[in-house]
C-alpha cells in the first residue's frame, strides 16, 4: 500500500477525473493562435528566429497577423478555396508559420512537407493530396522544381528566402514580391471546428504513405498534454524552443502551435541540430521549456557532461519523445539539467495522448505537483483521454498483459475526444481499420503495443507492424523498399531496424541482387547514395546486406519480422 505522502505526491486522480473538454462549435487554428493575440497584445514577440550563419530578427503577433493577412490574399488570388491543401516545405522560419496562419484562416488545408524530403518522396505527396500551390524556400526548391515536373495540378511554387527568384514557371511568384501587393487586412473564414486544417503523411508500412487529415479541434486535443507535460505551461516569461522540424507533428502540434496558441513566443532556429549550439541557444534565449526527442538528449548528454558549469539555463520542463529516454538520460536531466523530464506518447493522428507531468497548479495558484514520473515508462493518459490496452477482439487486456494501446472517441465522462484525425485522405478502408467498435464509440488503435501495470502507467513492447523509429524519425519500410528496388541490380528488399545504442537503432536493408549483378562495397555506397537522392536523408539504409531469398509467407508476403528477430539476436551476441 502507497505511503500517505506518495499519495499526496500524485494529484493525477483528481487531474484526469475533473477533467471536463469544451469544445466550441465554431473554432479556427489560427484566430487561436494569432488573430486574437494580434488585437490583444500586438506588440508581444511571437517568434524569435536564428539563423546559423548568425542572423537574428524577432516578429511579433502584430507582424505575423499582418503577414497571414497578406499571404492569405495573395492565395485566394492563386485560387486557393475552402479545402484546398496548400504545401509548405521549409523549415523553422517566421515565413512558415505565416504560411500556416494563412491558411488556416482561409479555411484551406496546410500540408507541410519535410525540407528533407527528395523528388520522389515530394512527387507521390503532392499527387496523392491534389495541391496546386507550393510554398518552399532555399532548402528544398531545388527538389520542388524536380517533383513539380511530374504533377501539374500545381500551378504555382511561391519562392520564399533565398530561392526568390528560382521558380520560372510562368504563375510562379517571389514571397516579397506578391506579399508587397497585397492588403494588410482579411476577414477570416469561420471555420467549425470539425473542419480540416492540416494534412500530414505518415510513413506507410504496407503500402504507400498516407495522408492523415488533421481538424482544428485537434489543436484544442492536444492541449491537456502539452500542459501537463510542460509542467503547467505557461508561466508569463515561457519561452519555448525544440529542434523538432515544423513540418512534423512533433514540431508542429507539439511545440509551435501550442506555444503560439497561449501567446507566447517560440524560438525558431534555422540550420542543423547540434548539442553545443542547443545550451547556447537556450542560455541566449532563457528557454523556459522544450521538446527534446531521445536522441538529441543523448548527443547533449555526451557533448556537455555538466551543462549547468557551461551554461545558464532557465529550463522548467522537457517533453520527450519518439523513443524510450532511458535511465542515463533521465538520471542526465534529473542531476544536470536540474528537470525531470516527461516522456510523451502520442501519433499524427491522435497525439499527445499519454505521459507524464511533474508539475500542476490548483485553480487557486498553488503550485502542487502532478503525478511521479517512472523511468522506461510512456506514462499515463493525460486528461480528456481514455486510453487502454486492447486485444485483437476490442477487449481490454488485464494489467499486465501486452496490447495495442488504443484510444476511446468518448472520454471518460462519454463526450466526444477532440483529439482525433478525421480520416485518412482518399483512404476510406485504412480509416475504418483504424477503429473497432461502434462508429460513435470506438477505439482508435495506435499500433503501438505496451503494458498498463497497477498504477495505469504505460510500458511500450514495441510496434504491432513494422514500422520503427529510427533516431526519432519514424520509418515505414515500404517507400525504402520501393525506392531501393527501382534501382537496377535490386531484385527485391526488405528494410528492418538495427538496435543501435546511440539511435536505438538505424535502417537496415536486406537486397536480393537481380541476375548479373554482384554485391560489393561499391554498390552499397550507389544504393545509398540512391536512396538518399529520392527520399529524405534518415531513410537511407545504413547497412545493407546481400541475401540470397528473403523469408516470405505462403501468401508472398515478406517476413520483416524474421530478419527484424534476427537483427535482434545478432544485437545480444554482440553484446
Amino acid at each position: 500500500m502507497a505511503s500517505k505522502k506518495h499519495r499526496l505526491a500524485d494529484r493525477y486522480a483528481t487531474l484526469h477525473g475533473d477533467f471536463h473538454w469544451k469544445v466550441p462549435r465554431r473554432f479556427n487554428i489560427a484566430q487561436a493562435c494569432c488573430t486574437r493575440w494580434a488585437r490583444h497584445t500586438p506588440q508581444a514577440v511571437a517568434i524569435r528566429w536564428e539563423h546559423e550563419d548568425g542572423r537574428t530578427q524577432a516578429y511579433t503577433y502584430r507582424e505575423l497577423q499582418r503577414c497571414a493577412n497578406r499571404l492569405s490574399h495573395a492565395l485566394r488570388g492563386m485560387g486557393v478555396r475552402r479545402g484546398d491543401r496548400v504545401a509548405i516545405v521549409m523549415p523553422q522560419r517566421f515565413e512558415t508559420a505565416v504560411a500556416h496562419m494563412a491558411v488556416y484562416q482561409m479555411g484551406a488545408v496546410a500540408m507541410p512537407l519535410s525540407m528533407l524530403f527528395g523528388p520522389d518522396a515530394l512527387e507521390y505527396r503532392l499527387l496523392n493530396s491534389e495541391t496546386q500551390v507550393v510554398i518552399a524556400d532555399e532548402s528544398a526548391m531545388d527538389n520542388v522544381l524536380i517533383a513539380r515536373q511530374a504533377v501539374p495540378a500545381v500551378r504555382t511554387v511561391v519562392a520564399v528566402g533565398e530561392a526568390e527568384g528560382r521558380a520560372k514557371g510562368k504563375n510562379d511568384v517571389d514571397w516579397t514580391t506578391v506579399l508587397s501587393k497585397q492588403n494588410a487586412q482579411f476577414t477570416a473564414v469561420q471555420t467549425h471546428a470539425d473542419e480540416a486544417a492540416v494534412l500530414i503523411y505518415t510513413s506507410g508500412t504496407t503500402g504507400p504513405p498516407k495522408g492523415a487529415l488533421i481538424p482544428h479541434r485537434a489543436l484544442i486535443g492536444n492541449l491537456t498534454g502539452f500542459v501537463c507535460s510542460q509542467n503547467w505551461y505557461p508561466q508569463d516569461d515561457a519561452v519555448f524552443w525544440s529542434p523538432a522540424d515544423w513540418a512534423w507533428t512533433g514540431g508542429l502540434m507539439d511545440a509551435l502551435l501550442p506555444t503560439l496558441y497561449f501567446g507566447r513566443e517560440i524560438v525558431g532556429f534555422q540550420g542543423r541540430f547540434a548539442p553545443e549550439r542547443a545550451f547556447e541557444l537556450m542560455q541566449r534565449y532563457r528557454v523556459t521549456h522544450s521538446f527534446l526527442f531521445p536522441t538529441a538528449l543523448k548527443a547533449m548528454m555526451k557533448a556537455v557532461a555538466h551543462p549547468r558549469s557551461h551554461y545558464r539555463l532557465q529550463l522548467r520542463a522537457i517533453m520527450s519523445a519518439g523513443e524510450a529516454v532511458g535511465d542515463a538520460v533521465f538520471a542526465y536531466c534529473q542531476d544536470e539539467l536540474n528537470v525531470t523530464v516527461n516522456e510523451m506518447f502520442g501519433q499524427t493522428e491522435i497525439n499527445y495522448i499519454v505521459g507524464n507531468c511533474t508539475r500542476s497548479v490548483d485553480v487557486t495558484g498553488r503550485v502542487g505537483p502532478g503525478w511521479p514520473a517512472k523511468p522506461g515508462s510512456m506514462g499515463r493518459p493525460y486528461p480528456g483521454h481514455r486510453v487502454a490496452v486492447i486485444d485483437d477482439q476490442g477487449i481490454e487486456c488485464p494489467r499486465g498483459v501486452p496490447g495495442d494501446v488504443a484510444v476511446h472517441r468518448l472520454d471518460i465522462h462519454g463526450h466526444p475526444d477532440p483529439v482525433f484525425f478525421l480520416g485518412y485522405w482518399k483512404n476510406d478502408t485504412a480509416t475504418r481499420a483504424k477503429f473497432t467498435g461502434d462508429p460513435q464509440a470506438s477505439w482508435c488503435r495506435t499500433g503501438d503495443m505496451a503494458v498498463m501495470d497497477d498504477d495505469g502507467y504505460l510500458w511500450y513492447q514495441g510496434r504491432s507492424d513494422d514500422m520503427f523509429k529510427a533516431a526519432g524519425y519514424r520509418i515505414g519500410p515500404s517507400e525504402v523498399e520501393n525506392c531501393l528496388v527501382k534501382y537496377p541490380a535490386v531484385a527485391n528488399a526488405a528494410v528492418v531496424p538495427k538496435p543501435d545504442a546511440e539511435r536505438g537503432a538505424v535502417v537496415k536493408a536486406y537486397v536480393v541482387l537481380a541476375p548479373g549483378f554482384t554485391g560489393d562495397a561499391a554498390l552499397v555506397e550507389s544504393l545509398q547514395q540512391h536512396v538518399r537522392g529520392k527520399l529524405a536523408p534518415y531513410e537511407y539504409p545504413k547497412e545493407i546486406e546481400f541475401i540470397a531469398a528473403l523469408p516470405m509467407t505462403t501468401t508472398g508476403k515478406v517476413q520483416r519480422r524474421v530478419l527484424r528477430l534476427q537483427e535482434e539476436e545478432r544485437a545480444r551476441g554482440r553484446g
